[in-house]
């Protein structure tokens, strides 16, 4: 409890930064390692060893690491290893996402796009694999972010399970599909960076209609192999349960 009111100066602070435009609170909803550190009463190596863990949500920008502030404030309320304060289906994207990354991000250099994994509420759990240059180089913008997260949550929530590529708020094309297990929808892969089309200059990935068919037929494959991994994490959570 003295712990929790130590720390309320500092959330009320996130807070605070969060009552501005709705770009800017998107963007502010991510923290930096030292506040995470801080919150938490975790030294910073630590904090980027569970990072790159996937012990705590994060995602990479540039060579940066930025965490979720609503899901790092939930780990100071909720019990028990920050390792178990996720859904079963959400932990069991977490550690299969890890355990692919290689893979997926080789899939990303090969189709030639940009690539992350998102959860389903839009929430990124992998960084930008491939980024293509014009995204690398705006890649500290906060209001870049911003946007970002705001087309993934959108993309979660269209109902439409056709894989097809889509112009989004950067002006760029996008294509996503959803990533299961069972029937519950666990999380999305979403490829992007493309140009909408030849007049747009900046440093975006351009690819035939061949390619771009490629992109399509590759990415359900891609979803169904974390979708696998992840299926069987979630088995051996609910068999370790059961014991």
């Amino acid at each position: 409890m003295q712990y929790m009111q130590e720390m309320q100066p500092v959330m009320q602070s996130v807070q605070a930064g969060m009552q501005n435009d709705r770009s800017m609170h998107l963007a502010r909803r991510f923290l930096s390692a030292g506040q995470v550190s801080q919150m938490l009463g975790i030294d910073r190596s630590t904090v980027y060893r569970m990072a790159e863990g996937g012990r705590l949500p994060a995602m990479k920008i540039g060579r940066q690491w930025r965490f979720p502030a609503e899901q790092i404030a939930a780990l100071l309320e909720a019990p028990g290893d920050l390792a178990a304060n996720s859904a079963p289906g959400g932990r069991a994207l977490l550690l299969s996402v890890q355990d692919a990354l290689p893979l997926i991000e080789l899939a990303a250099e090969l189709l030639g796009v940009m690539m992350v994994i998102t959860d389903m509420a839009g929430e990124p759990v992998t960084e930008i694999l491939n980024p293509c240059p014009w995204f690398s180089e705006h890649s500290e913008d906060p209001v870049l972010l911003a946007t970002c997260l705001a087309d993934w949550k959108k993309l979660a929530d269209d109902p439409d399970f056709e894989t097809r590529f889509c112009t989004g708020p950067l002006e760029f094309e996008c294509a996503r599909v959803f990533i299961r297990i069972g029937s519950q929808l666990v999380g999305m892969v979403v490829a992007g960076g493309l140009a909408a089309g030849d007049r747009d200059e900046r440093g975006l990935y351009r690819l035939s209609a061949e390619r771009r068919a490629q992109v399509l037929a590759s990415l359900p494959t891609i979803a169904a192999s974390v979708s696998r991994l992840a299926a069987n994490q979630s088995f051996g959570f609910d068999k370790a349960n059961m014991e």
